[in-house]
């Protein structure tokens, strides 16, 4: 309808723009990110719409049209890395041999910018740290006090736990301990040893555990209690990237061992919370995850090196073809951020020698976030619906984006609401009989067919070619619109 106006190819674009009116039928695109829509309840779906309208339809747009950070001078939505003329930065200008930053080369390139859409969602994350120990404090800090003092009164066991204990063999904490101390001490040995590769001194990783350790219990209660995790991985990168500045790799690990450590403990004590309530044998659940992650370990290892060797031009945008299923966009957000926080620095973007340094205000605003909600429900008790205004999933949905898309929340709220709300209310029996396994039969689906679909078509280089996976039609998306920036194939202002 406007096929050369920017701004309607911004407006409509699910891809690399606000996603006004833009829905996705692949089932891979909706629970990309967020997990299962149809295993979200209605008042966590509600909070995550919340969250992704208020960001997308007020705080981009506005921030984007007052030119906030030079924001005109790049695309709306892009996790590319920008000079201040709008250009891509040359990442591999400021780095030297040894993958540490080159100063000379830095202060000549100059500063690095974000898009619109980039720079606010880290905003939207640092509240959404603040915002979740405040919360959970606020809203959950008398109950975590009081079980955790029953925890060591037996005469307050509840009766599945006393179901548990009379009918199975416990799990022993030595058997965790063993395996914390031995992976702490290999993880130690190996990021000594290989120092040189991987950069990060034996007290990162320490700190690292202490980060995980912090945050599991108050990112459980928000996991327990909506089936969304607020992301952890922000705050890690800050603490490295000011502590140990310029050492990218060990941004990296640093990341890796105390935010991906923190939520695969929160996804192992959601497994025995199922097993507890499904009466399934604490050893053998403990057996059946000591195992899984072993060989999902050695699975994903292989299987990326394989792909790494087999399919030319992985990850490389450039120099892929359109519609190519391998653009890594998470990968891709991944050497973004060892960039930004690792190799640059927090310092340089986000503290007193960047341009994004206000943007540190939204720790204050996160914190403020909660206690306003909890003074609303304490002044209002009777509005029970305040109550479930959960300000860390309200943010914290958002912190997927990117790599994740407009078109990727648009898809998961409105499946989520038909699930959570319309059938959930008025066609209980089906959703109670019907929800939870049609959401693990498109799972476990989705899974097979990716397989099949690879090895049937995809080891054959057959590609199929159909309006359904030409893009979203909105090539104009990513155009930027201040003037005099040029950017191929886009008109100049």
């Amino acid at each position: 309808m406007f096929p050369t106006s920017v701004i309607a190819h911004q407006l409509g674009s699910g891809l690399h723009g606000l996603g006004v009116g833009a829905i996705g039928f692949d089932w891979s695109s909706i629970c990309s990110y967020l997990g299962s829509p149809l295993a979200s309840p209605w008042f966590a779906t509600a909070n995550v719409a919340a969250g992704f309208a208020i960001f997308i339809y007020a705080i981009v747009p506005i921030a984007y049209s007052t030119n906030l950070y030079n924001a005109r001078r790049f695309p709306i939505f892009s996790d590319e890395l920008f000079m201040s003329n709008g250009q891509k930065y040359n990442i591999s200008a400021i780095i030297d041999s040894n993958f540490h930053l080159d100063m000379e080369a830095y202060e000549r390139e100059g500063p690095l910018y974000l898009s619109t859409m980039f720079a606010m969602s880290y905003g939207i994350g640092f509240a959404c740290i603040s915002a979740t120990l405040v919360h959970v404090s606020l809203f959950h800090g008398s109950e975590i006090l009081r079980l955790s003092k029953s925890a060591f009164q037996e005469n307050k066991i509840d009766i599945h736990t006393k179901i548990m204990r009379k009918n199975y063999k416990q799990v022993p904490e030595w058997w965790f301990l063993c395996i914390l101390l031995f992976n702490i001490v290999a993880t130690i040995f190996i990021c000594e040893y290989f120092n040189n590769e991987l950069q990060l001194p034996w007290w990162g990783v320490v700190l690292a555990c202490v980060v995980a350790m912090s945050f599991t219990l108050p990112i459980g209660v928000i996991r327990a209690t909506t089936n969304q995790a607020p992301a952890l991985n922000i705050i890690t990168e800050y603490i490295i990237g000011y502590v140990y500045p310029g050492y990218p790799v060990a941004n990296m690990l640093f990341k890796v061992y105390g935010d991906v450590s923190m939520q695969q403990a929160v996804f192992f004590l959601q497994d025995f919370k199922l097993g507890h309530y499904m009466k399934i044998p604490p050893r053998e659940m403990f057996l059946a995850q000591v195992v899984g992650t072993l060989m999902s370990g050695v699975v994903h290892l292989l299987t990326s090196w394989w792909l790494m060797n087999t399919v030319p031009n992985i990850c490389e945008r450039a120099l892929l073809p359109a519609g190519s299923p391998w653009t890594c966009p998470g990968d891709h957000v991944f050497y973004d951020a060892s960039v930004i926080w690792g190799l640059i620095g927090p310092r340089r973007t986000f503290g007193d020698l960047g341009h994004y340094s206000a943007i540190n205000w939204f720790f204050l605003a996160g914190a403020i976030a909660p206690f306003l909600v909890w003074l609303a429900h304490k002044a209002l008790p009777q509005k029970q619906w305040i109550r479930l205004i959960t300000v860390p999933v309200l943010l914290g949905a958002l912190s997927d984006m990117p790599p994740a898309t407009a078109v990727n929340y648009t898809s998961w709220v409105i499946v989520g609401f038909v699930s959570g709300f319309v059938v959930y209310r008025y066609y209980r029996g089906w959703w109670s009989r019907h929800n939870y396994v049609l959401s693990g039969a498109l799972d476990a689906g989705l899974a097979f067919m990716g397989v099949l679909l690879y090895l049937c078509l995809g080891m054959e280089h057959i590609s199929l070619n159909w309006w359904g996976t030409d893009s979203d039609g909105c090539p104009l998306a990513s155009c930027p619109t201040a003037p005099g920036v040029e950017s191929v194939g886009c008109p100049l202002y």
